[in-house]
């Protein structure tokens, strides 16, 4: 057995029990100010410095810059380039990166390095945001699409990492189940490999090897999801209903099992109606936990363990309260949350093995209950309303009949007092820093709960001193500049992840009704007295058009056509079936044993080994001759429009024939990359510029527009292929429908043969991204292509 492992089985109960030690001193030290009220003289004289540069006086300029109205915060780039305007972006980013140093990072902020490093990271921030807010109106930020995170990723030379956080990123939204809070959830963990990368990036310097750094960035995201992956699946379950009271002491020892040994057990004898749940979140909580302890040092091991044992087991007691129950006490009520909201930030610095910061502990230790409490008081109703047990809950509940219970909101402005003059020193940057925070967190509280709500909850909260409560509720009333560009992106990042699952629902809705339609209208009928070889032919080009086809290239079809572009969806519908028809003959000529020799097709036997290879290559004959006619039955638009639509088909078609034969000719040769995004784009990405362009030809739009969308289908056309030649070495044959391997089979050329999986993976992101970009130069926000992108690149078939 693994020496790390001994260490942490004899330490774990050590480890809570030396922990819980140090956070009842802390709550004693708190709990003595509260008695003798001794931080409220020092914390008034703060609150009054500090106002000075807050509250401001009335004057002809600030009538004039009252013109000037705030926008919304959710208007983001309105939001950015008014505070460039008004020249508070400066102040706003300072107080803004100065909370994360000392929140995430655990840093001082009077620390001449952490200044010098505040400062830097101002000076990115403050170009990159004013640049995209001069060009990215009505559109999201960079980093909150995958766009913006693939760039940085080639900048930084890792984009296997990142490639492979979004399929587990993707995984985890699809798992995680109803009764949880998804956006909150995805939110979570997107900030905890956030922060794991802000601690290595801070651990790094300018002398740093690229080499280094990529595989130090590579190495943090993969550790950031691996301990992130926590939250949804251990903290957010065990919170949720969704499993039984039974289910979660066995899930609960289970965890508690593998951190005290070092080692995940198996499920052993799990049943029940949430086995395939726990089934996928124990298969990815074991590959998390043996990465993270794969990369730990074997010097700081036990911290690892220790921290999280301390975390888990804090979370755990604090879990299993129930509001019912009168007698809990206030070591009770405010250890567990002392030792949680301190070691979930000392695990982030530990995760990645980081040397020894002097004062970091003491500082992360002192800050988490200050963060803790102002989270628990914003969620005060909706935990009152679960009957989660929080100090704040708890005291609403018995404050009548428990007049030892501490008031948590007195005790926050103790932690206040005792984090400005005991551990950041009386440091003017601290105070400004955590007061503004302070104030924000309660303006934010009335505006979403009501001014009514608001007075009604302080009553009974703020009633110790009124005096000091009468101080706080002015600056919540006339105190300006207390914004926070990470609640900013909190706020932007859930609401994004709201209407991105809305977006992603509709269009799958979309993709299904539209596809019923297209289906509807594809088959061919069969009058009496037809003469048999007709039947044949449209029995064998039926035979094909009824297999399970996607039927992307007609759904794309109708909503640039219905949804963007406002044509009659019935006058469309001759076009819908042409290209469906196009489409299913060049299937058929590309199973032609003289060509692919594919024996399955669509999930069923290839048409050539159903009939003969003659029929096969009159059906896809015929299919073509009817879409040519479904095009010129066209009759509801003008004449030299359907005219110059077909001439437009015809060149189409030309260069997909192109490409086949470029494809075959290239059997047995080994293709440069430029060859090959050739013959896949005269392939594949031909089809899909006719799609997006016939509807746009039909609607009269510009040539310019024409040209973005020219562009989007070439970028989306190859990584398309992309992604169908990974499927060939990486897919399911009973979900794709037709076997795999066959261009090995066949000795194709193709973007892994060439690349390697890896390399093909990303030269698919790659046209990801400049299909996605070249998106951005059409004057309509189309959901639909984005997300059919998005399903391009993330298919299982």
């Amino acid at each position: 057995m693994h020496p790390m492992n001994e260490i942490v089985r004899e330490h774990p109960h050590a480890d809570y029990q030396q922990a819980e030690q140090k956070a009842a001193r802390y709550l004693s030290s708190l709990h003595d100010q509260l008695k003798s009220q001794s931080y409220v003289t020092a914390l008034t004289a703060d609150i009054h410095e500090w106002k000075k540069k807050h509250i401001r006086r009335f004057s002809v300029l600030s009538l004039w810059s009252a013109g000037k109205k705030k926008p919304d915060t959710q208007d983001y780039y309105r939001y950015i380039q008014w505070l460039n305007y008004s020249g508070k972006l400066d102040d706003y980013l300072d107080r803004s990166v100065s909370y994360i140093y000392m929140r995430d990072l655990g840093k001082a902020p009077d620390s001449p390095d952490t200044q010098k490093r505040i400062r830097r990271t101002i000076a990115d921030l403050n170009q990159n945001l004013l640049k995209s807010a001069r060009s990215g109106a009505g559109k999201e930020p960079d980093f909150m699409n995958l766009t913006g995170v693939y760039r940085w990723a080639q900048k930084e030379g890792i984009e296997a990492a990142v490639i492979w956080v979004f399929a587990k990123l993707r995984s985890v939204a699809a798992h995680i189940p109803e009764g949880m809070n998804a956006e909150h959830a995805q939110r979570k963990l997107i900030k905890i490999i956030v922060g794991v990368i802000l601690h290595v990036i801070e651990e790094m310097d300018g002398d740093t090897a690229p080499v280094e750094r990529s595989r130090r960035l590579d190495e943090a995201i993969r550790l950031g999801y691996s301990y992130g992956l926590t939250y949804p699946f251990v903290d957010d379950l065990l919170d949720s209903r969704i499993l039984t009271a039974r289910e979660k002491e066995q899930y609960s020892e289970l965890i508690r099992e593998a951190l005290v040994t070092g080692i995940v057990p198996g499920l052993g004898g799990w049943s029940g109606q949430n086995m395939k749940l726990i089934g996928y979140i124990h298969s990815e909580l074991s590959e998390a936990f043996e990465y993270i302890k794969q990369q730990q040092h074997p010097e700081t091991q036990h911290i690892f363990f220790g921290q999280s044992y301390v975390f888990f087991q804090a979370q755990d007691m604090d879990r299993v309260k129930v509001l019912t129950r009168g007698d809990y006490t206030n070591e009770d009520l405010f250890i567990p949350v002392i030792l949680k909201s301190s070691s979930s930030r000392l695990i982030a610095r530990s995760v990645i093995s980081a040397p020894a910061d002097e004062g970091f502990e003491e500082r992360t230790f002192f800050f988490g209950l200050y963060n803790q409490l102002a989270d628990d008081f914003a969620d005060m109703t909706e935990d009152m309303r679960d009957g989660a047990v929080t100090p704040y809950t708890y005291y609403l509940k018995y404050h009548e009949q428990r007049p030892d219970l501490i008031n948590p909101f007195e005790l926050y402005w103790a932690v206040i007092s005792n984090l400005i003059h005991s551990v950041y020193h009386s440091d003017a940057k601290s105070r400004e820093v955590i007061l503004d925070r302070a104030i924000n967190g309660l303006k934010r509280y009335k505006e979403r709960v009501g001014t009514e709500k608001y007075n009604e909850t302080l009553r009974i909260f703020a009633a110790g001193n009124p005096e000091f409560n009468r101080l706080i509720q002015i600056m919540v009333d006339k105190a300006d500049d207390v914004d926070f560009f990470d609640k900013l992106l909190r706020d932007r990042m859930i609401e994004h992840l709201k209407k991105d699952a809305r977006e992603q629902k509709e269009f799958f809705a979309t993709f299904k009704s539209v596809r019923s339609l297209i289906n509807e209208e594809l088959l061919f009928a069969k009058p009496q007295d037809l003469p048999a070889m007709k039947e044949q032919l449209i029995d064998a080009a039926n035979y094909s058009l009824e297999g399970d086809g996607k039927r992307v290239r007609p759904i794309l079809t109708w909503v640039m056509g219905v949804k963007e572009y406002g044509l009659e969806p019935a006058a469309i519908i001759p076009l819908l079936r042409s290209l469906e028809y196009m489409h299913t003959a060049s299937l058929i000529f590309d199973d032609l044993p003289s060509q692919d020799n594919a024996s399955t097709r669509r999930g069923r036997t290839t048409l050539h080994e159903i009939h003969s290879s003659a029929v096969a290559e009159l059906t896809g004959l015929y299919l073509i001759q009817k879409a040519i006619g479904e095009q010129a039955s066209l009759d509801r638009f003008k004449a030299e429009t359907v005219l110059a639509l077909i001439r437009y088909s015809a060149r189409k078609a030309e260069e997909m024939c192109m490409g086949q034969a470029m494809d075959l000719d290239a059997k047995g040769r080994t293709l440069t990359l430029e060859q090959l995004n050739n013959v896949c784009f005269y392939k594949t990405g031909v089809a899909f510029e006719a799609c997006l362009v016939m509807p746009a030809m039909l609607a009269e739009v510009s040539d310019t527009e024409i040209a973005a969308l020219q562009k989007i289908a070439y970028h989306m056309g190859i990584a398309f292929q992309i992604k169908d030649d990974l499927l060939d070495v990486e897919g399911d044959m009973h979900v794709l429908g037709k076997p795999v391997g066959n261009d090995a089979v066949n000795n194709n050329s193709n973007f892994v043969s060439i690349l390697g999986q890896e390399g093909a993976s990303k030269e698919m992101w790659d046209h990801y991204c400049k299909a996605n970009e070249a998106l951005r130069g059409i004057p309509r926000n189309i959901a639909f292509l984005k997300h059919l992108m998005n399903y391009v690149v993330n298919r299982e078939r």
